[in-house]
Order: C-alpha cells, then structure tokens, then sequence
C-alpha cells in the first residue's frame, strides 16, 4: 500500500482527541446510571454483573469486525458510525426496565464502543505516524478527560434533579456535536490487517497484567458507584463521584507518564503503580470514612501508567512478532474491563462487593511483583 508522506495535520489531530474525548465521555456516562439502572430492573448484584458481560461481548465481538473493516475502508466511517451509535444508545440505558431489555442495550452499547475503540487507535496510529513524533499518550489523556467530563457532568445533572433519561439526551446532544466537528478533519486512516495469536512466553504474562490492570478500570466504572453508595459514603445521585475522582487522578498521571517513565524506568512504575493502586483500594475501603474516597485518586494514579508500559513492553519483546504480541495484548487487555466486572458481580454475590474490591487490592500486588520480569523483558 502507497504511504503519504509525512505530514502533521493540526485538523486530524484534533479530530483524533475529540474522537478519544467522546468515547471517554459517554462510557463514563453511563457509571451514575448503574445505581439507577439497578433499581429500575430490580436485580441483585450476581444478575447486573451477567447483565454486564452483555457489554463486554458486544465489545469483543465488534472489534476484529471494525479492525477488517477500518483496513478495507479506512477508520472514518467506523468512528463516526460507532461514535454515533454508542451516543443514541446511551438514553436507552436509561429507560431500559427489564432484564431482557437492559441486556439488549448493553451488547448494543458495547459493540458501539468496541467499534470507536478500535477505530480511533487505527486513526491515532496513522496521525502519529505522519507527525513523526509521539501522539498517543496524549491522546489515551483526552480519553481519561473524558471520563472525568462524562462522570462528573452525568453527576452534576443528576443532583440538580434532573432524571436519568434528561440526563443521557443532554449527554447525547454533546457527543453528537463534537462527532460534528471532527468529521471533516478524519483521515481516511487504513490499517493493515494484524493476525490475533494466543500469546505465548512473556506476552502472556504482559496480556495478563494488562488485563488485570484494565479489571481495576472496569471495576470503577460499573461498580464504583454501588460500593461508596452501599457503605454510604455518598448519596444515590453522587454515585459518580468516585470515577470523577479517579479519571481526574489517572489523566494528571498519564499526563506525566512519559516524562515518569524516563526517569524512573519501567520497573519502578510497574513496582509503584501496583504497590499505590493497592493502598488506594485499601484507604477506600478501611480508611476512615472523611477521606476514604481519597482513594479513587491513589487507584487512578496508581494504575495510570501500567498499561501504556506493557504496551510498551509488548512492542520490544521477541517472543513474538511485535504487531501480533500488541493486538493479543489488547484483546486480552479489554476482556479483562469488558468481561471482568461481570465476575465482580459474581464475587460480590458470595463475599459482598467490598470482598470483592479486596481481591482487586490482591491482584495489583501480583502486578507489581512482576515488575522486574517485565524490565528484563
């Protein structure tokens, strides 16, 4: 295939950050619609978190889909067309009243956002590439900015008493707008297709921490609010709060990351980040109850630059040809915040969702003992 030449289009880059701000922006939307969503159906934790998996198959089944799709006509029409579809079906969240019903939005609502996850990496790759210099970490910034809009504006609404399904429609009018903007400034972006392998070896192992890493993300977003509001640490229509807190803290901590990852090297922020996403669990769920949401900001900074060190990692390891050790690192990576809350529902069904969030605690601990592997890889 015939490369452009090198450029760097002020107009796709901005087109890539909005992209990335929207998809952020309505996925965390929907964190303070759970406690809602819940009660409206009227189910028990076990029977959200296998309503939840809805979202995660969705997701997974979506993105090899868009991934041949962006290869063959490129990653504007995915963008917009996932972007579009994930905004109009976040109003369906919020009127969905059965079980049947809310499964069915979820899976649409996960493929959606497989679809403009995938979409805007293939785009972001590309932008990158013609700037010849380093774009993506800034862009994963404007995802986690937009997390914090999304939460804390979905928060906002709703304390001003306004219902969930005003709520969602303002949301809607705002994704919407900025899908507006940055269609004429996409690239027809195309990717070249990229085989999924099992992985083997040491990507096994960065496949793995990834995933737990992006559980602990999961986890946030779909049960962050029914803990604090189930120890009563907030009231219903603050559910939101926590992930506001922790998008706030992982987008300062990725913010930051490469300017971390150069001076502290990528042990010490494996080692740190696990040993600080731990204690911010703890602080949440023993400290003492005037500051113990303090620890959604030590879990988002804790947990900010994993991920992009594994990716990292992924990329020069020689287990594997580094494309296909980064695309199973991905897939295994999403499974683990698409799928992975469903099994909190189930774990929270026998040892209560606070037990639940101490096996998170657990598993970051296991994350930072396998920093120094991670190094020598």
């Amino acid at each position: 295939m015939t490369r452009p030449p090198p450029s760097d289009p002020a107009g796709a880059r901005l087109a890539t950050r909005l992209a990335f701000l929207v998809a952020g922006f309505v996925m965390a939307c929907w964190a303070p619609l759970v406690p809602f969503a819940k009660a409206r159906a009227g189910i028990d934790d076990a029977t959200l978190g296998l309503l939840l998996l809805s979202l995660g198959i969705g997701s997974v089944v979506a993105m090899p889909v868009t991934g041949a799709l962006a290869a063959r006509r490129g990653s504007r029409p995915m963008i917009l067309g996932g972007g579009t579809l994930l905004a109009l079906l976040l109003p369906a969240l919020a009127v969905a009243d059965g079980t049947a019903t809310l499964a069915i939005a979820l899976l649409g609502f996960g493929a959606a956002l497989g679809t403009i996850d995938v979409a805007m990496n293939v785009h972001a790759v590309e932008v990158e590439r013609r700037a010849g210099r380093p774009l993506m970490s800034g862009f994963h910034a404007l995802f986690s900015i937009g997390g914090f809009a999304g939460a804390g504006g979905m928060t906002a609404l709703l304390a001003a008493g306004l219902s969930p399904l005003a709520g969602t429609i303002v949301a809607t009018g705002v994704a919407l707008t900025a899908l507006a903007v940055a269609a004429p400034r996409l690239l027809a972006a195309r990717g070249d297709p990229t085989p999924l392998a099992w992985p083997r070896g040491v990507v096994l192992l960065l496949a793995l921490l990834a995933a737990t890493t992006f559980l602990v993300e999961g986890a946030i977003l779909d049960w962050g609010a029914l803990l604090v509001t189930g120890m009563g640490l907030v009231g219903l229509a603050q559910g939101g709060l926590g992930y506001m807190i922790f998008s706030v803290a992982m987008t300062v901590g990725r913010l930051a990351g490469d300017r971390a990852v150069r001076r502290l090297g990528t042990a010490c922020i494996l080692f740190g980040g696990g040993i600080v996403t731990a204690a911010g669990f703890a602080l949440l769920l023993a400290g003492p109850s005037t500051i113990a949401m303090a620890g959604f900001a030590l879990v988002g900074l804790g947990a900010s630059n994993i991920v992009p060190v594994l990716f990292s990692a992924a990329g020069r390891q020689r287990t594997m040809p580094p494309p296909i050790a980064i695309a199973a690192v991905t897939t295994l990576g999403y499974a683990g915040i698409l799928a992975g809350p469903a099994g909190i529902g189930l774990a929270a069904q026998r040892i209560g969702l606070p037990g639940a969030f101490w096996t998170l605690a657990g598993l970051m601990i296991l994350v930072s003992l396998a920093a120094r592997r991670v190094a020598r890889a």
